[in-house]
């Protein structure tokens, strides 16, 4: 009992030395022992326990068990950067291969190289597989946080043991950043997978449009040709053959004519009927058969009739020999002109003048018509072969009549030009190519 109270005094007058600036600590020693050993009787230590000493022991235990589990854990998510950075070259080493053959080839990539792991070959296949391939690391990587957490959870239930260190932080963030760019760098080589199959597809439509349009021009100029059916060099190359004094031959022009105040007509023609080559050609319209007319029939010489109105031209073109013919008319006046072979032959006036030529009838090439479009009469009849008719809603001036008849020149007309698709024959009369020019040099 005095030693207790002997010890409590000490403790209330316990002192810090002012000029040291030391402290004494004082503790509390069992009755019967010597306050300034630690050592009983018999010789044996002193074992001095309190409730503070047991918990400390308990806290140092756990940390120690912490440790360790984050030590397992940071042997796991180092082998796992491991396998992340071998990934990671082998796909840098790869896109340098495929840059260095780029370099030397087209544009095409080469899918032979896989680029990570076995990746296919087809654009498709590789984007699945990549997709598959960033879906497993992220699923690796949200292991790694949970067994994170679950450590972290795991020291906060323990007293003492702060939750998690900062080297589990540094390397999920460093796991992050990796998985970032890997992530980025499988992004872009989707993006020029895409952008190669993009590039392949519209070279596809972009050929198979040209085969199309090829293949369509080459079923068009087959069925001209069929139409035809002939070999023409061009669509004016060709004559009608009417070789026979009837009145069921003659061409049609499927053309019709507007409302003219002038025109000019022109035309090759080869004949050698006697007495009068017939007509050449009629233009008929209701109430009117004889709108337009060029005809030789008995002894009479070659006459143009406008609105059945009569002018005798000075023409001879019954040798047999091809002839350019043209007539021009103009309804001021009733002014007309005759050419042959490229000269003009004769001029008149007062032909049906202020007459303007009506619309909607129908041109006849060898026979003349007493019905629109019929009711032929054989003595009238054209025999012998014709060629580039051509007229115009103009008069046309002298030179351009002798570019065509010397073969300097040609026009055709903008009412009714000499095309292939536009004359048709009936009766048995025929189409066959003809180069007039051609054909003009070799009777010479």
């Amino acid at each position: 009992m005095l030693t207790y109270i002997v010890v409590l005094l000490y403790l209330v007058g316990g002192r810090t030395d002012a000029t040291t600036g030391s402290r004494f600590l004082c503790s509390a020693v069992p009755a019967g022992s010597d306050p300034k050993c630690p050592f009983d009787p018999t010789g044996n230590r002193v074992q001095i326990t309190s409730p503070g000493e047991d918990e400390l022991q308990s806290t140092i235990f756990n940390l120690r068990e912490t440790v360790l589990r984050q030590k397992e854990t940071i042997v796991t998510q180092q082998g796992t950067i491991k396998e992340l950075n071998s990934k990671l070259s082998r796909c840098e080493s790869a896109e340098e291969d495929s840059a260095g053959r780029s370099r030397g080839s087209s544009r095409r990539k080469d899918y032979s190289k896989n680029t990570m792991g076995d990746l296919p070959r087809d654009p498709t296949e590789t984007i699945d597989q990549l997709g598959k391939t960033m879906q497993g690391l992220k699923g690796r990587l949200e292991n790694l946080e949970l067994q994170q957490l679950r450590s972290n959870l795991s020291a906060a239930a323990t007293p003492g043991v702060s939750g998690g260190g900062p080297l589990p932080a540094e390397l999920r963030e460093l796991l992050k950043h990796h998985l970032g760019t890997l992530e980025g760098q499988l992004l872009k080589k989707v993006a020029e997978l895409e952008e190669e199959k993009s590039l392949l597809y519209n070279e596809t439509a972009a050929h198979r449009q040209r085969t199309e349009s090829t293949l369509t021009s080459l079923l068009e100029r087959i069925t001209e040709l069929e139409r035809s059916n002939n070999a023409f060099k061009s669509p004016e190359d060709f004559k009608v053959s009417l070789p026979l004094r009837t009145n069921y031959l003659y061409g049609r022009i499927k053309k019709s004519l507007p409302e003219m105040y002038a025109f000019t007509v022109c035309m090759w023609l080869k004949s050698r009927a006697l007495p009068g080559i017939g007509t050449p050609f009629s233009y008929a319209v209701p109430g009117q058969a004889n709108e337009i007319v060029l005809i030789e029939w008995g002894n009479n010489p070659i006459e143009l009739l406008v609105n059945d109105k009569v002018a005798q031209l000075p023409l001879s073109v019954s040798d047999g020999r091809w002839h350019h013919i043209c007539v021009t008319w103009t309804t001021r006046d009733g002014s007309w002109e005759a050419y042959q072979d490229g000269e003009r032959l004769g001029t008149g006036e007062n032909l049906a003048p202020w007459h303007p030529i009506k619309p909607g009838g129908v041109i006849i090439l060898g026979q003349e018509q007493d019905i629109v479009g019929g009711r032929f009469d054989a003595t009238q009849a054209f025999v012998g072969e014709l060629s580039h008719f051509n007229m115009w809603d103009r008069v046309l001036r002298p030179v351009d009549i002798v570019g065509m008849a010397n073969c300097s020149s040609y026009m055709p007309g903008n009412v009714v030009p000499w095309i292939d698709t536009n004359v048709e024959v009936l009766g048995g009369a025929t189409k066959a190519a003809l180069e007039i020019c051609e054909d003009r040099v070799t009777e010479s």
